[in-house]
Formats: structure tokens, C-alpha cells, sequence
């Protein structure tokens, strides 16, 4: 399958820079996964889509300030690094701008020395594995220091960084927020709850890689990056339950799907409590096991998430829904509007 058959055009002006003053204030494209039937609503009408006894599975992953601006020791130049992923201890794979600068051996501090980094080995794609030094809690420090890594496409400063972590977020590790879930307030989370909607909660942590454009010509040689994720034996017992029930499960984003999915295919559909590392790319051909509905927002051309979406309807559908998309000025990525693909 060609990767070319994901490309559309969008027009750079509809690339949302800035979150809207109120998190539910988006739009809401809710699509028929069978019929290709599009309704336009505004967010806040998803809690008369969710019915009572279906389940909604959310991502509480809470993004780091993982952006940070030192200096090399020796010689004061400037360095960006991004965490990337927790290793062991106090050692992160990274990327780092300019890597030419950082060789095993180099010492960044930053903050004065609030924080130091030793580079003790590279990583794939051109990353460095850097070891931290510090004084108190490193997510402390972090806080002080680091800033949020928002996406390429955005261009704007975030003045409120808490408008790029969902309202509940509680598991600190990611590089990336889960954003079909900023649209959630707790007024609505509140409101499905009591429509008797059950509310779950998984974790996986987002890597950069789950954005990148697909660059393979072909949709199957194309290599996904492991994500850690965990499922607790609360949430898996809850979803066994609402299945055995007859009700709906309902992922919030393309991380809760991909646990679930990761979950559910090991298990013949069923849930257990667990955690380890994914790597799982869904594209047009899988068959689902988990999952049958999600709320997403709207994604890159060509790249792995347009394609999972694809796989939970199909490529006319959603490739049309995109295209009506455009044609009635959505909002896109991170900060955009949302689809229920239902």
C-alpha cells in the first residue's frame, strides 16, 4: 500500500497555533465509521454521543518540560537538548541540536549548574544518551528549568503551559501530549459520569516518533518507535465488564487505541493488567480487537495516525472526511478540532 494514498492538501492557515480560550469551545466532526455520514457539532455535544454503559478510555500520560538550553562546559557553546525516553536511572536517550557538538565524554550544564548532563553514548536516528547530575527531585529541577516541547508546526509561544496537558493528566513521561484529550473539561467528564458512561484510565507515554511523517513509499515498511504503556488491573476488569455488557469502548486518541489494541491482540480481545513497550502500527487491514469508536483530532498528512484512522473505518471515508474537513475550515493538529469516529 502506498504511503502516497494518506496525502491531502492543507492549507498552512488551518494548522491551529494556539489552543482556544476554552478547551471545549472546538468543533466536533462526529463520522459514521460504515457509511461515511458526517455530522458537525461543537464539542461540547460529544456527552449525546456516548451512551450509557459504554466506556471511555483515556490517556492520563503528563507531558515533561523536556526542552532544555545549556552550555557545554569547556567551551560555553549553546546546546538544545529534548528528552526523549527514560532509560534507567538518570539516564535519557535525547535529541540534541547541534549533535556534531556532543561526543561521549561532553559535559552540558544548565541553570547555572542547577543541572549538569554527561554524554555516555549515541542513539538511533542521531540521538545521544546523556546521564543527569542534580541535587532533590529530578522532575522538580526539571519543572524549573525545562520548557514545554511543543510540535515543529507550531510556531507560537504557549503562554499557559498547562493548556497542553489534559486536565487529567497524572504520569509524568511524555514528549508529546495526548491531544485528543484537551478538549475534556472536567465539567463534561462530570456530565458522561453522570449519564452513567464508566470513565478508564490507561497510561502510554508519547513519543516524538508516533508524529512523524510516514517515509517509507510503501505503508508496510515503515517502522513504528516503542512507547511505554501500563494498564492497571482496575481498568482492565472494568473493560472486560462493560464488553461482557454489551457497551461500547471508546478510546480518546491513537495512544489509548494503540494500548488497548497492543492489550487486547495479545489476549484474544479480552484486557489484563500490564505494561511494557509498543510498538504496534496499525494501518488499512487490521483487524480491530479493542476498540470501537475513538475521538481524535485532525493529522498529518501521510503519517502513521491518519492511517490508523483509516484502519478503524476505511481510506474512501476517512480521506473524504479530511477533505470536507478543509473545505469547512477545521482547525488541525495539537491544538485543532476533534472527529468521533463512531
Amino acid at each position: 500500500m502506498k504511503v502516497e494514498l494518506f496525502d491531502f492538501y492543507l492549507p498552512e492557515e488551518l494548522i491551529a497555533q494556539v489552543p482556544l480560550k476554552e478547551r471545549d469551545a472546538s468543533r466536533l466532526m462526529v463520522l459514521d465509521k460504515e457509511t461515511g455520514e458526517i455530522e458537525h457539532e461543537s464539542f461540547k455535544s460529544i456527552t449525546h454521543y456516548i451512551n450509557k454503559g459504554d466506556c471511555l478510555v483515556l490517556n492520563d500520560t503528563r507531558v515533561l518540560p523536556a526542552r532544555l538550553f545549556g552550555v557545554k562546559e569547556d567551551t560555553g557553546a549553546g546546546i538544545e537538548v529534548l528528552l526523549l525516553k527514560q532509560q534507567e536511572n538518570d539516564v535519557w536517550e535525547t535529541l540534541i541540536k547541534p549533535a556534531k557538538r556532543v561526543k561521549e565524554g561532553t559535559v552540558i550544564t544548565f541553570g547555572n549548574g542547577a543541572l549538569k548532563a554527561t554524554c555516555v553514548g549515541t542513539a538511533d536516528h542521531g540521538g545521544r544518551q546523556l546521564k543527569f547530575d542534580y541535587e532533590g527531585i529530578f522532575y522538580e529541577v526539571l519543572e524549573s528549568l525545562g520548557e514545554m516541547p511543543l510540535p515543529p508546526y507550531i510556531k507560537e509561544q504557549l503562554d499557559d503551559r498547562e493548556r497542553y496537558q489534559t486536565v487529567f493528566s497524572r504520569e509524568i513521561g511524555s514528549a508529546a501530549a495526548p491531544t485528543a484529550g484537551l478538549h475534556f473539561t472536567e465539567e463534561i467528564l462530570e456530565a458522561l459520569r453522570e449519564k452513567g458512561v464508566h470513565i478508564a484510565f490507561i497510561t502510554l507515554h508519547v513519543g516524538l516518533g508516533t508524529f512523524r511523517p510516514v517515509n517509507a513509499e510503501n505503508v508496510e515498511e515503515h517502522e513504528m518507535h516503542s512507547e511505554f504503556y501500563d494498564v492497571s488491573e482496575e481498568t482492565a476488569e472494568l473493560l472486560n465488564k462493560v464488553r461482557e455488557q454489551g457497551g461500547k469502548i471508546i478510546t480518546v486518541g491513537t495512544t489509548s487505541t494503540r494500548t488497548l489494541e497492543t492489550v487486547g491482540s495479545k489476549n484474544d480481545g479480552r484486557f489484563v493488567k500490564e505494561n511494557g513497550w509498543t510498538n504496534i502500527f496499525i494501518y488499512p487491514g487490521y483487524q480491530f480487537k479493542a476498540v470501537d469508536g475513538m475521538i481524535t483530532n485532525f493529522h498529518l498528512p501521510k503519517s502513521s495516525l491518519i492511517m490508523l484512522v483509516s484502519a478503524l473505518s476505511n481510506r474512501d471515508i476517512i480521506m473524504n472526511a479530511y477533505e470536507t474537513a478543509v473545505k469547512e475550515k477545521y482547525r488541525f493538529f495539537s491544538f485543532g478540532d476533534a472527529m468521533f469516529i463512531r
